[in-house]
């Protein structure tokens, strides 16, 4: 049966995006625009009005990483989603970490510096979130240290979920200089071909 992913690309639907080419399942893209988003029928599928939603059959299901820790537990092989209770618990952890520390900031950057009119710019909020983001970049630079994932060294869905956040921090040109583990993780990360395949998805 072929999943349906709601939600456009260049939206948190892209880490859904991602993990279905890492995974080779078998999808359909159905892109939304904003003015659907609120329309009758998208609103039977996920009464937020937001993207992403996963469809799998009769199951439906919002939350960019509930969709993605739900197909990494049904879909997942050779270790990227952990056999142990424990390690799965990591794979959640680090997923959910970096949306409490990490994607705000970014987020409010690049919203400020491609999606805000000049005039509507707000110089001293993107300084503030700039300023927030040492200290979690630290600390996953130091989780970093002398492993080439989160796990150690195999790519898991910790690493596609939390790459999929830290991706934000290209285009506004972050620098990771005195995080060099940070940097050279995400670089592995974006380097994959489903990374790849998942961006080329209109």
């Amino acid at each position: 049966m072929t999943i349906k992913i709601y939600g456009p690309a260049a939206s948190r639907a892209a880490r859904a995006l991602w993990i279905v080419h890492e995974l080779d399942i078998p999808f359909e893209h159905v892109p939304m625009e904003m003015k659907e988003l609120k329309g009758a029928e998208y609103l039977k599928v996920n009464p937020n009005g937001k993207v992403p939603t996963l469809v799998d059959g009769d199951f439906k299901l919002f939350e960019s990483m509930a969709i993605n820790l739900y197909l990494a537990a049904k879909h997942g092989k050779d270790g990227f989603y952990p056999a142990s209770l424990e390690d799965q618990a990591i794979c959640h952890q680090w997923s959910f970490w970096g949306m409490t520390e990490v994607e705000k900031s970014l987020l409010t950057v690049l919203i400020d510096m491609f999606m805000t009119a000049p005039d509507k710019r707000k110089p001293e909020t993107v300084a503030d979130a700039l300023k927030a983001l040492p200290r979690p970049f630290n600390v996953l630079n130091g989780a970093l240290q002398g492993r080439d994932y989160l796990m150690g060294s195999q790519f898991t869905v910790a690493d596609l979920n939390l790459a999929s956040i830290c991706s934000w921090a290209r285009p506004i040109k972050f620098d990771f200089t005195p995080f060099p583990n940070v940097g050279t993780w995400l670089d592995r990360c974006l380097s994959r071909p489903a990374y790849k395949a998942a961006r080329a998805t209109k």
